[in-house]
């Protein structure tokens, strides 16, 4: 079933927390948004689970199963045993009630299929010729193998699951009847896609949960307990093994849980390292009582394991074994292969991602690869961008930083909050005749500077701008502006010098102060001469002096 896992784009940016738990980096990203790529998903839901931001969605098939009970067939429940880990004290018989409530025919335990499983289990370690048999009731754990180990696909059990026995025993049973799983497993919606009609639909735990309070079902809390009922320890890693008689001769028996351990060990028989074992691998850590659904719902594993463990009973589901062609099954390879760079290729990636030489690649993890090369290899399949290498944007970023900073024709001077110097550029080395950096980092700011504007910044939290200031120890003035930044942690002082322009100001106004003089002095000279025609033309000397001084006034405003 394709697109099991949807994703909520509004949701999903930059965070890249997916791809670095994905055990097989099936996640692609475009503008920065996570793509899963269903050829090589297995479905474990870990990029579920992990989701800061719940960008990823399980599909919901509670519609599809309420089309199956309007349709007329009875539709029966095949319930996961991890069921009551789930619902904290509803056992079977309740769930069964609080099921038929929604308009489901009946409610039967999906341990009664993993009981004819483990027989069959039984049958082929004791009877036929095998070297190795891997459990089969763990869909992602069979996608793993057909994608990734297909080499390894003649070890893997070819048996039914135990939601496939169980549902196909139910429609040999109950004719005409329709099947839904349910459980805490997002692999076996792909699983029921591909089961020939045997497994109709799949919902979860939290779908079911859902459909309870939408129709406001409670189930009761009550448990009926049956000594006939040890397949209930399915759901439990080892739990498989608990329910076997494991007495095959010469065979060791091992529980393998988490994705991580399934890989080393599938790569562990490839290299021949492992004969004669039978081992129950499960992607989820916990087995299914650590499935997707659980883990983010309701994560608690060792009260899950109680309860699964106080819930199973010491001997057997008292039903029948059907015949061995019922209960087998084919698996197919479904290796995709993608295409890798060359060497040359490779490297041109690399350099582009700033790896120029092996110290370059820190194989930090924060893009979610292992190593850059892998990273790098991603990025030439279309799955990855070169933007989420974090050493790389930090590089770049800080590059761009200090190469403003470096050749920006002001003073730039960054201090913390203990006013000591932690950066100064040349502009500032050179304004203060300063011959290095390290000749003020780490000392107080008042060494080379006032402190005025510092502690005002201080005090206010907030910036002063553009102050003139004369520096009298470096004869220089400036325009000087300081801004806290970093919650106040650190401040920025920029100084541009303005000397020249205050000399020129001032030579200006000695410009204009010797015109001043010089025009006094020939007002003067001309007020006398002015004064001596008056006298001779008959004005008065007070009329002849406001006027000359209107005169003087007009040529020094000028």
């Amino acid at each position: 079933m394709p697109g099991c896992i949807k994703l909520k784009k509004s949701n999903c940016k930059n965070c890249y927390k997916c791809i670095r738990h994905c055990p097989v980096k099936s996640i692609r990203f475009s503008a920065g948004q996570a793509h899963i790529i269903d050829d090589e998903c297995i479905l474990c839901g870990h990029c579920f689970v992990v989701c800061p931001q719940n960008a990823k969605e399980i599909v919901d098939e509670t519609e599809k199963v309420r089309v199956l009970i309007a349709g007329g067939d009875p539709v029966v429940v095949s319930l996961a045993p991890s069921f009551i880990a789930n619902y904290d004290g509803v056992g079977i018989e309740a769930m069964r009630d609080a099921l038929k409530k929604l308009g489901f025919y009946d409610a039967e335990e999906t341990a009664l299929g993993a009981t004819i499983v483990k027989r069959e289990y039984d049958r082929m370690l004791s009877e036929e010729d095998r070297d190795i048999v891997i459990s089969s009731c763990c869909h992602s754990v069979n996608l793993l193998i057909r994608k990734y180990f297909p080499e390894q696909l003649p070890y893997l059990a070819d048996v039914l699951s135990p939601m496939q026995a169980h549902c196909k025993d139910i429609k040999r049973r109950i004719p005409n009847a329709k099947t839904v799983f349910i459980g805490p497993c997002v692999a076996k919606k792909d699983e029921a896609a591909h089961s020939d009609d045997i497994v109709d639909a799949v919902l979860t735990f939290e779908e079911l949960t859902h459909w309870f309070e939408r129709e406001h079902i409670v189930p009761e809390r009550k448990i009926v307990h049956s000594d006939e009922s040890r397949a209930r320890f399915f759901p439990t890693t080892g739990g498989i093994l608990r329910t076997m008689a494991k007495d095959a001769p010469g065979f060791t028996y091992m529980a393998l849980d988490g994705v991580e351990n399934c890989i080393a060990a599938l790569k562990d028989i490839a290299q021949g390292k492992i004969h004669k074992c039978f081992i129950e691998m499960s992607a989820c850590a916990g087995s299914c009582i650590g499935g997707p659904v659980m883990e983010k719902y309701h994560r608690s594993p060792v009260m899950d394991y109680v309860a699964v463990s106080s819930f199973a009973g010491r001997k057997d589901f008292d039903i029948a074994q059907p015949d061995i062609p019922f209960i087998r099954h084919t698996f197919k390879p479904l290796m995709y292969k993608a295409e890798m760079p060359s060497e040359a290729e490779l490297v041109k990636i690399m350099h582009e991602m700033g790896k120029y030489k092996p110290s370059d690649e820190l194989n930090c993890g924060s893009c979610g690869y292992n190593t850059c090369r892998e990273k790098a290899i991603a990025i030439f399949q279309g799955k990855a961008e070169i933007s989420m290498c974090l050493p790389f944007l930090k590089d770049k970023a800080e590059g761009f930083s200090d190469a403003i900073v470096k050749n920006s024709p002001n003073a730039l001077i960054v201090v913390n909050d203990q006013l000591e110097v932690q950066q100064v550029n040349a502009a500032a080395l050179k304004l203060m005749h300063l011959r290095e950096s390290s000749d003020v980092l780490g000392t107080h700011v008042d060494r080379i500077l006032d402190t005025d504007m510092f502690d005002k910044v201080q005090q206010t939290g907030r910036g002063l701008y553009n102050q003139r200031t004369y520096l009298a120890e470096y004869d220089r003035y400036v325009d000087q502006t300081v801004v806290p930044a970093e919650d106040g942690r650190i401040m920025l002082c920029i100084m541009r010098d303005v000397t020249s322009e205050e000399d020129e100001r001032k030579r200006k106004e000695e410009i204009s102060r010797q015109t001043a003089e010089v025009a006094d002095k020939v007002i003067d000279k001309q007020m006398r001469i002015v004064q001596e025609i008056a006298s001779l033309l008959g004005e008065t000397a007070a009329e002849t002096k406001i006027a000359l001084s209107k005169l003087k006034e007009s040529i020094r405003n000028e």
